[in-house]
């Protein structure tokens, strides 16, 4: 039994979570009845995830603060400024492809008893108020604006605070990313289960009727994922991007398109950048930073799905109207955590600069909710592996600029 389980640990985890999809759509579509009890995995692997990854970054950006030494500089600037490149890029994509491929949307109803933000005053005042939440709160319910806040604030309060007590804190960091890998390892059970789920109680029968909408969304994601992001990555680092690009698609995308979560996806990120040799300073604030504000998915889906309901309705859409929707839907997309139900309910947000009713506007997140099967696993892979890449990126492009050490 030992043997059996070294040799599966000896295996790359990549190769073991396409194993346990594999498995997973085997039992799906083989004996869906008698392995009902494969779910379960699913579920408990992601709940496992969401778990730990509160208390992660609280005591790693923590550590990360207080241990800081003076004079050392981090690419934080450099990061922020990818994101928002990033971001922006995506929605000009979303924005550019729906003028290239118009597409216009089947509505339907279902969507009423959903609340969406009034405003941008609205999403800018639940960001504000995320920030300032009670620390106990904000953990137990994965607040990650409040848990960086606090962890911020503790970590400069403990920057001349005892050698001892930066040892305990260091020991508390190298805990819980030892639990992290446990958690990590096993992946291939959970994304089995949550594969197996995916098929048996979705399936893709339901989406034929808004095809062409799927195919305009996820060919933008993909465009932004393979060919935007790798020029941007170029721009900055002057290396040929797609060794890195392939690299955070498989070992970050994977398991954010199964878990369909970037905050459950924020300790596979860490272990991703830990892997690439970056610096942990950086990272440990980056990366569930990242969870928050990086959203080049959801400003994909928020420009696209708006535009669709334009085309739908006859509005015509001029120039400076669609520039102006392209900067909302970038705006929005990274106010998306901070809001009940993620980057569709910001959708009537954006419709309104249209002038689409409200009423229109919820049967358009209906329909997104319809198509939420690929649409928001794609987007989430899609920002989650981002995070890592930008971060990367900075660090590339920081070693660059100060040259070879002679």
């Amino acid at each position: 039994m030992k043997n059996m389980i070294h040799m599966w640990n000896q295996i790359s985890l990549v190769v073991r979570i396409i194993i346990g999809i594999i498995i997973g759509v085997i039992l799906a579509l083989t004996i869906p009845e008698a392995a009902s009890w494969i779910s379960i995995l699913g579920s408990l692997f992601v709940g496992a995830l969401k778990a730990v990854a509160p208390i992660l970054v609280l005591i790693l950006v923590m550590h990360a603060i207080s241990s800081h030494k003076s004079g050392k500089k981090t690419n934080m600037k450099s990061i922020l400024g990818l994101y928002a490149i990033g971001t922006l890029s995506a929605g000009a994509v979303g924005v550019i492809a729906s003028f290239l491929f118009p597409v216009t949307l089947k509505l339907t109803t279902g969507a009423e008893e959903i609340s969406p933000p009034e405003g941008v005053l609205e999403v800018i005042r639940t960001l504000l108020f995320n920030l300032i939440s009670n620390p106990i709160d904000a953990i137990v319910n994965a607040n990650y604006l409040g848990i960086l806040t606090w962890a911020i604030v503790l970590g400069f309060a403990l920057k001349n605070a005892a050698d001892s007590t930066k040892t305990m804190i260091g020991n508390f960091s190298d805990a819980i990313t030892k639990i992290v890998k446990w958690v990590i390892d096993l992946a291939p059970f959970g994304i089995m289960g949550l594969v197996y789920e995916a098929i048996t109680k979705n399936g893709l029968s339901a989406l034929g009727d808004y095809g062409k909408l799927l195919i305009l969304l996820l060919g933008c994601m993909f465009f932004v994922a393979l060919v935007v992001n790798p020029i941007i990555t170029f721009i900055f680092t002057r290396e040929n991007p797609y060794p890195l690009v392939f690299k955070t698609l498989k070992e970050s995308a994977i398991t954010a398109f199964f878990t369909r979560s970037s905050a459950a996806n924020i300790p596979v990120n860490l272990t991703l950048c830990k892997k690439l040799g970056l610096d942990e300073d950086t990272y440990s604030v980056s990366i569930p930073l990242g969870a928050t504000i990086n959203m080049a998915g959801a400003s994909v889906t928020i420009s696209v799905l708006t535009l669709a309901a334009a085309n739908t309705l006859g509005i015509e859409v001029d120039i400076w109207t669609a520039t102006i929707l392209m900067f909302l839907s970038a705006v929005s997309a990274a106010g998306a955590s901070g809001v009940a139900g993620g980057s569709l309910l910001l959708i009537p947000l954006a419709c309104s600069l249209l002038g689409i009713s409200n009423d229109i506007a919820m049967q358009v997140v209906a329909v997104g909710f319809i198509i939420s099967v690929l649409q928001d696993s794609c987007e989430t892979a899609l920002n989650s592996s981002s995070d890592v890449l930008f971060t990367a990126t900075a660090e590339l492009a920081k070693k660059r600029k100060e040259g070879p050490i002679a």
